[in-house]
């Protein structure tokens, strides 16, 4: 639970973020500036009929602090101007940093990054989708696999000043039906590393206990059920798994 200030003291906003698909606001709780999407606000979704986006936010939080992996900023459900709704610490990029790129494929470096897909630009111009080669987006992209990222973005991933990497909006996760679309596929195939063989533990043995029973008031039982099943199999294969089914491996747009 976040501090009794952050659940209790007026949260004020401060403006609102047009880019997003459903209602966002920036807004403060005293000196902290946070992110609040009022479930007054969301748009209703064909392929995720079932529950509430804000659960499913605080839910994939959750996760990421099973993990211990600091992945998934402070998310809590709390009333707000608007409603009750999803609040989260606002965190603040370094915009010299782009963990995800799109770059000219003659461009591309050889070392320090994952290549993902060519394609080509409004110009005809061959580009190529990479992503760096760090334990910061291994762990997120296990994390994805996990809570069945459908729209991990580029814009999704913030760079901070220090290295550390946070993902945001994880309104489109934990579907009981595979739905993982992300920008990290860089690692498709390669063994997983003790590191995150060990985060996968813990959350495997959090479901029997504290985390599956949080989990259980934001989530169907089925989607806590896939949950606990992907968990399983990539314990089972220790690898990072590849596309699969019909639909795209990658969000639209990219970024």
């Amino acid at each position: 639970m976040p501090a009794p200030d952050l659940m209790a003291a007026e949260l004020t906003l401060t403006g609102r973020i047009t880019t997003a698909s459903n209602a966002t606001f920036l807004g403060s709780i005293g000196a902290t500036e946070v992110v609040y999407k009022p479930i007054a606000g969301e748009s209703p979704l064909w392929d995720f009929p079932d529950g509430l986006l804000a659960h499913r936010e605080v839910a994939a939080y959750l996760v990421s602090r099973a993990f211990g992996w600091d992945i998934v900023p402070q998310t809590w459900l709390r009333e707000g101007p608007l409603g009750e709704g999803m609040v989260q610490l606002w965190k603040e990029p370094d915009a010299g940093q782009s963990p995800v790129d799109l770059v000219p494929a003659d461009q591309a470096p050889d070392t320090g990054w994952k290549h993902v897909l060519k394609g080509q630009d409004e110009s005809g111009r061959v580009v190529e989708l990479i992503h760096e080669d760090t334990q910061a987006l291994r762990r997120m992209a296990v994390f994805d696999v996990i809570v069945n990222n459908a729209d991990r973005k580029g814009n999704h991933i913030l760079a901070m000043p220090d290295g550390h990497r946070y993902g945001v909006d994880h309104g489109l996760t934990f579907h009981r039906e595979h739905k993982l679309r992300t920008v990290l596929w860089g690692w498709l195939g390669q063994a997983l590393n003790d590191d995150e063989l060990e985060g996968l533990g813990k959350v495997a043995a959090g479901l029997s206990g504290e985390l599956g029973r949080s989990l259980a008031q934001l989530l169907t039982g089925e989607e806590v059920d896939a949950l606990a099943a992907r968990c399983q199999r990539l314990q089972a294969t220790g690898t990072f798994p590849g596309p699969s089914g019909q639909m795209p491996a990658v969000p639209w747009p990219l970024f």
